[in-house]
């Protein structure tokens, strides 16, 4: 689990071919402090790690992964988002992120308002029907608020903080972007779902549907 909270923005050094995969090394600050087996989110994606070293570590992408997600895109020199698993004694600066990638959306611009930049994002229907005006969404792991839904649509504002800390500054229209939506949305959507679900299968069983 983690929070959305940028720790590092890594520098991919290497992307090897494995079988129905992919092997990534990447540079980062955070390499003396994971060890074997820690769980890492790599552009909002939960990876584990398989080697690591004083200034670089190494994690296995799947397949299924590399088709969910943007991290099929990477090559040597990219910059990418990344935040070790969260502590139970850690506050919860940001939002719940599961590290599961739901899909990818497209930039269609970065504009700066005085301070701030404005992203405005071309998102697919799932993404619009799991989010809402001024609820959490994860962009590339990065924990931020929705400004602005439309069904094809939506607008974030970031911070200087985030803006200068995180991948987002490396970005350019038509690069694509991990998504994944607030998993408490999820989660309503399912239980209020749910009861008209047993009834169909009750009537089914019976005979009755």
């Amino acid at each position: 689990m983690f929070t959305g909270i940028i720790e590092d923005v890594g520098t991919v050094r290497e992307v090897l071919s494995i079988k129905s995969g992919v092997k990534l090394n990447i540079s980062s600050k955070l390499s003396k402090e994971l060890k074997n087996g820690d769980s890492v989110a790599v552009n909002g994606a939960c990876l584990t790690v398989v080697e690591e070293k004083e200034d670089s570590f190494s994690v296995d992408v799947s397949f299924e992964t590399l088709n969910r997600t943007n991290l099929g895109k990477l090559r040597s020199g990219k910059r990418v988002n990344l935040e070790r698993a969260l502590k139970l004694s850690d506050r919860l600066d940001g939002h719940i992120v599961m590290g599961h990638v739901d899909t990818i959306a497209t930039i269609k611009t970065i504009q700066s308002v005085g301070e701030f930049h404005l992203l405005t994002l071309e998102i697919d229907s799932y993404t619009f029907e799991h989010s809402v005006e001024k609820g959490s969404i994860a962009i590339d792991g990065i924990s931020l608020t929705i400004a602005r839904l439309t069904k094809g649509s939506l607008d974030v504002a970031v911070i200087p903080f985030t803006y200068e800390n995180t991948n987002l500054k490396y970005l350019k229209p038509k690069d694509s972007v991990n998504i994944e939506v607030d998993i408490i949305g999820k989660y309503i959507e399912k239980f209020t779902k749910k009861p008209q679900t047993l009834t169909e299968d009750f009537l089914k069983m019976h005979g009755f549907a």
